[in-house]
């Protein structure tokens, strides 16, 4: 940021580099998701879906389908979508926008985490790399969290970006299968909502 040229005299080099991270992930607040917000008309951002997943951890913790460190599902579900500073949001039901988003998205953690000291980038990008390669209970928990959270968004705002892209119930199913990975039980009440939702 060119304003650390003026601004950024005297502070330590890695201090600048965490707080130059720091303001850089404020752009997050940037980015529309297609869900939109209960209650309110208008698009959640990717900072508010990272702020209500680290929550549901915290509330659904006891739900995962094998024993969690819900630090870690918090860290996870943080940092996993920082990434769309760079690449966007891409619609989950969109086939050709999701065409390339492995590579948009590795580039833009190379960019982000690259800011940070060398450690602390290490870090959050095997964060990340554990959330994308969806291996260990904690990010299969997590996933099912962040597949979850858009059904709800859609259920209680009378299928919201579903109906406005015309999802149709065999699709919603289909992409949201993953959450059984993580948490059956949450899975059962995702597919019995969809079906309830979708069906009208």
């Amino acid at each position: 940021m060119e304003r650390w040229k003026e601004l950024g005299e005297g502070i330590p080099q890695r201090l600048r580099q965490q707080l130059q991270f720091i303001l850089e992930i404020d752009r997050l607040k940037n980015v529309l998701r297609r869900s939109y917000l209960i209650d309110v008309d208008r698009h959640e951002n990717s900072a508010e879906h990272s702020w209500h997943l680290a929550l549901a951890a915290m509330v659904l913790a006891e739900h995962a389908k094998e024993t969690i460190d819900v630090g870690k599902v918090i860290h996870l579900v943080l940092v996993h979508d920082l990434v769309e500073i760079d690449a966007g949001d891409t619609f989950i039901y969109d086939d050709a926008a999701n065409v390339g988003k492995a590579a948009r998205e590795q580039q833009a953690a190379n960019r982000l985490f690259g800011i940070l000291p060398e450690e602390q980038a290490e870090s959050l990008m095997a964060l990340w790399r554990e959330f994308e390669d969806r291996q260990t209970p904690e990010a299969k928990f997590a996933l099912a969290l962040d597949r979850l959270m858009p059904v709800l968004h859609n259920v209680f705002t009378q299928g919201g970006s579903w109906q406005e892209h015309g999802i149709r119930q065999e699709q919603a199913l289909t992409k949201n299968r993953p959450i059984d990975d993580g948490s059956p039980v949450l899975w059962q009440v995702v597919e019995s909502l969809i079906k309830q939702t979708l069906a009208k």
